[in-house]
């Protein structure tokens, strides 16, 4: 399997350790203040293809994927809301399930929440500190990036691109206080209505960065095989968890980064502030979540792209084929299926491209339908439908014989 890897910026073989040994993912999950929305979807649904290839090729994986349920977008859309905070991240957390259910993806081993690990994220700055990386002014504790020359290595970007980044994704690269414009907060005062945790660096709530930090070496231990996320994250979340990580840890934090492109609806970026978000229950209500998944499927991971209220008509078009195809009996001297199956999983494997798989998918189908393969063409089809986590319906039942 070969996988574009950010850090190196090119696709190289992705090498996780040998069945037994779990291979160790890490995916950035939702900070739970609205529904699931297709961006969601979309990097959900690769990470899940993903690891369904890995397990067809033998391997364990152990996923975990976090709930960001304290951090500077749920406070004040609580806030907003007038109601706490964790019974809002609860409440969308469950919407969230639901959605990822009826899509299909297989649940995370764990799914930690950052309001449980506030004493390890306390612990894992008090490293930082000792080890000359952080600092504190008013009450307000940062890492110092000077202390550590690789910052930016992951994301690439140079010193002025970065610092535009931090001020759009909740940086405070203009606060005078701070060393450098660059340098990220690890703790912070709370507001009087926000929650508050007794720290040695004074009362209040953790950095979103450190978050991700601790729940990922707490479950899976330093030297992660992949973690991953939308390529929003890279900079600042990912650049500045590396960071701290491997300066607290003293080794390599990631073996494999990999991201997902972002989602835009009918030429224009998806967001909350435009109205304009795509939601995943609404599309399940109206579709079948396969024929979601499918359409979905049409886009690699890797590329930004617009959905199109049609998108999900041509999915629903193939996802019957599909099902017609599976459930029809092919001629005993019809042609062997298998040269599809190796093909699907070829693509698969080339980082991870769903477009040319589902396309083995519908040209299979049609091979199917016209007749041109054998008797085990169908149960194939439906086995290769499985490995890409499209749910064909049952066999209709046989009528009552009276």
């Amino acid at each position: 399997m070969r996988l574009y890897d950010t850090a190196r910026r090119s696709v190289v073989p992705f090498e996780p350790p040998a069945p037994p040994t779990e291979v160790r993912i890490y995916v950035c999950g939702i900070t739970p203040y609205d529904s699931t929305h297709l961006g969601h979807a979309n990097t959900y649904l690769a990470y899940d293809l993903l690891i369904r290839r890995l397990e067809d090729l033998g391997h364990q994986v152990r996923l975990v994927r976090n709930i960001t349920d304290v951090d500077d977008s749920i406070l004040p859309k609580a806030r907003e809301l007038g109601v706490d905070f964790l019974e809002l991240a609860a409440a969308e957390t469950v919407r969230f399930h639901c959605d990822m259910e009826a899509l299909n993806t297989r649940p995370p081993a764990a799914e930690p929440k950052a309001t449980e690990w506030v004493a390890e994220m306390i612990a894992l700055i008090e490293v930082l500190m000792s080890g000359g990386h952080a600092y504190t002014v008013e009450d307000t504790t940062w890492f110092d990036v000077s202390t550590w020359p690789a910052y930016g290595r992951l994301g690439g970007y140079d010193t002025a691109a970065m610092r535009t980044l931090a001020a759009e994704r909740g940086g405070t690269p203009d606060d005078p206080r701070q060393r450098n414009p660059l340098d990220f907060v690890l703790w912070q005062p709370s507001a009087p209505d926000e929650p508050t945790w007794d720290s040695p660096f004074g009362p209040g709530r953790p950095g979103w960065h450190i978050e991700c930090s601790v729940m990922s070496m707490g479950l899976l231990g330093a030297g992660i095989d992949l973690h991953g996320g939308g390529s929003d994250l890279i900079f600042p979340h990912h650049e500045c968890e590396l960071a701290q990580s491997e300066a607290a840890a003293n080794r390599q934090f990631v073996k494999h980064w990999m991201h997902c492109g972002m989602v835009a609806y009918e030429g224009t970026k998806m967001s909350k502030s435009l109205g304009n978000l795509v939601f995943v229950s609404d599309l399940c209500k109206e579709s079948d979540p396969a024929a979601v998944r499918l359409a979905l499927m049409r886009h690699h991971y890797r590329h930004d792209w617009e959905w199109h209220d049609g998108d999900v008509d041509e999915a629903e078009a193939l996802l019957d084929s599909l099902n017609e195809a599976a459930r029809r009996k092919g001629p005993a001297g019809g042609a062997d299926p298998a040269p599809f199956a190796q093909r699907l999983r070829d693509a698969l494997d080339d980082d991870l491209d769903a477009p040319r798989a589902r396309a083995v998918l519908a040209e299979m189908a049609d091979a199917v339908l016209a007749g041109r393969l054998d008797d085990s063409a169908p149960g194939l089809l439906a086995e290769l439908c499985a490995l890409c986590g499209i749910s064909l319906e049952p066999d209709p039942p046989s009528p009552d014989p009276q």
